[in-house]
């Protein structure tokens, strides 16, 4: 067997990685899409399998208000005592000389849950992480962030003990315990206790293209930490042709049989055929994704990645499993017969409840309740998930009867609220019922049809939409009786839901592209949508 990386496909960033007896586990940062966390589960590391989302309740996360790419950064899984223990970030502020950004702590004895109430940790830096010692003690590592703008920003790594007695940290522990190289921007920290010393595993160099892994090693908790000589661990900076890119940032897991893997995040940018490959290096639709390489200990008991630090698609898997395939976790079509939404469908920043609409008050259908504009970082109607391939086909129908402008309602490629587009049902003064195309980028919306809308026939009850995703653009089609389809002739460039085309002009560029339903009455009114089905075929 081999595994074939990425093994998460699309937006699954900043990979935790266990093994609890003969089952692995990685958690993934979420950001701003709500439930928060996505965790998955595998046998064999070859086959994964999404299993649920530890933050189902405003309770545990309360994102409403947060900022683009804000939210859930970089959690922890981890397990000792007989349960599991998951560290995460809420961060409020991405943007300028500050992060506000709190750790939290819930436990949970089945990782499907119930999880605990969450424990505050404190604010000091993201990408948290707990470190359980042999002597049964723990402590909360992490990255500080230093907001004087005549230091840098990323302090370094510090570590603080945490008390399961107190159910809280004790800060007058805390001390930074690794500075990092040169590269800088040191965050993402592990440790781990191997061959009787302190293995420190951080990520570097922001995680873009000059994205790496380095590691450090003590002979005591505190340091000093020795950085691994001669090379970084993982990095494909100096390999732009490679098939990963943006190597960085993750977690060590050992096999049953004593081999060793890490997961670590990754991109697959494409480029456009009058694009260098190499400059610009090309656009991550799919968001930072997750790959395992294997990993190798030399005779000074230093890690080195197997098939060099580049990282590899293809990867030996464990000798000592059997092929565990799960089945997929979605019909190709859904009909929304449910009670409840499909694991694989987010909501933006807050939960979905009655508020923004419901699976059971018109039966078969998804019925969405017009809220804020798509732009809006507090409450609006979307129901969407993940780009997995880098060609699809998604559709929907939905019966919709607005009565202004300010009302839309149809189906939605999303990035963030400044990067996304959308084919919609609303309401103009010449035509009333119609159908328009819209795209926000950087902020600026354009109308593509404009005064040619197109007219939806008054016998029409359900309008038929469809995108069709090649890689480097996409096109949206409609129908009005769900067999004859009939193009929008406007080719949408995909890079602009991209991380790689969102930070050219803003900061918050963490998470990927999306593909749902929505639907939008900013007139104030609550005009509900009733969604009769979602389908997403990839090719």
């Amino acid at each position: 067997m081999q595994i074939e990386n990425p093994v998460l496909k699309g937006f699954n960033a900043d990979p935790s990685i266990i093994r609890v007896e003969d089952t692995y586990y990685i958690a993934n940062s979420t950001f701003e899409w709500f439930p928060g966390v996505q965790i998955h589960e595998s046998k064999d590391l070859v086959h994964w399998q999404l299993i649920g989302h530890p933050l189902t309740t405003t309770t545990l996360l309360d994102m409403k208000g947060n900022k683009d790419s804000g939210g859930i950064w970089a959690p922890d899984l981890s397990y000792a005592d007989g349960k599991f223990w998951l560290v995460y970030t809420d961060v409020k502020t991405t943007e300028g000389a500050f992060k506000d950004a709190t750790n939290y702590l819930t436990t949970a004895e089945n990782i499907r849950g119930p999880w605990t109430d969450p424990i505050k940790l404190n604010g000091v830096g993201f990408d948290a992480s707990l470190f359980h010692d042999d002597d049964g003690k723990k402590y909360l590592v992490q990255m500080e962030w230093d907001h004087r703008e005549y230091r840098h920003p990323f302090n370094g790594i510090k570590l603080t003990e945490y008390s399961p007695e107190l159910g809280r940290l004790l800060p007058e522990t805390g001390r930074i315990i690794y500075h990092g190289t040169d590269v800088k921007l040191v965050e993402g920290p592990h440790i781990y206790k191997l061959f009787g010393q302190y293995y420190l595993f951080c990520a570097e160099g922001g995680t873009v293209y000059t994205h790496q892994e380095v590691v450090a090693r003590s002979k005591e908790l505190f340091g000093p930490y020795e950085t691994q000589p001669d090379d970084v661990f993982l990095t494909a900076f100096d390999s732009p042709g490679n098939y990963l890119q943006k190597n960085g940032h993750g977690a060590l897991v050992e096999t049953p049989s004593g081999e060793w893997y890490f997961a670590h995040l990754t991109g697959r940018p494409w480029h456009h055929e009058t694009e260098s490959s190499h400059d610009p290096r090309g656009w991550c639709t799919l968001g930072r994704e997750t790959a395992i390489q294997k990993v190798a200990w030399d005779e000074d008991k230093w890690p080195h990645i197997v098939g060099g630090k580049q990282g590899s698609r293809f990867v030996e898997a464990p000798k000592d499993v059997t092929p565990h395939v799960y089945p997929l976790t979605y019909d190709e079509k859904d009909d929304f017969d449910e009670p409840q939404l499909n694991l694989n469908f987010n909501t933006l920043r807050v939960p979905f409840d009655d508020r923004m609409g419901s699976l059971l008050v018109n039966p078969g259908h998804l019925r969405l309740i017009g809220k804020g504009s798509l732009t809006n970082e507090h409450e609006l109607s979307l129901v969407a998930r993940r780009w997995q391939a880098f060609h699809f086909e998604a559709e929907t129908a939905l019966k919709y009867e607005p009565t202004t402008f300010q009302q839309m309602a149809g189906l939605v490629n999303y990035y963030n609220s400044q990067h996304w587009s959308m084919i919609h049902v609303t309401w103009n003064e010449v035509n009333g019922r119609v159908i328009e195309l819209s795209q926000n980028n950087r902020g600026q919306l354009t109308s593509f049809l404009k005064e040619e809308a197109i007219s939806v026939p008054e016998n029409v009850d359900y309008v038929h939409f469809k995108v069709r995703v090649e890689k480097t653009y996409y096109v949206y089609a409609y129908s009005f009786d769900g067999n004859s389809w009939r193009d929008i002739d406007i080719r949408l460039d995909a890079k602009i839901l991209s991380d790689d085309y969102v930070v050219q002009s803003y900061g918050g560029f963490f998470t990927g592209a999306f593909v749902g339903m929505a639907n939008v009455d900013y007139s104030g009114y609550d005009l509900p949508a009733d969604f009769d089905y979602f389908s997403y075929k990839e090719k």
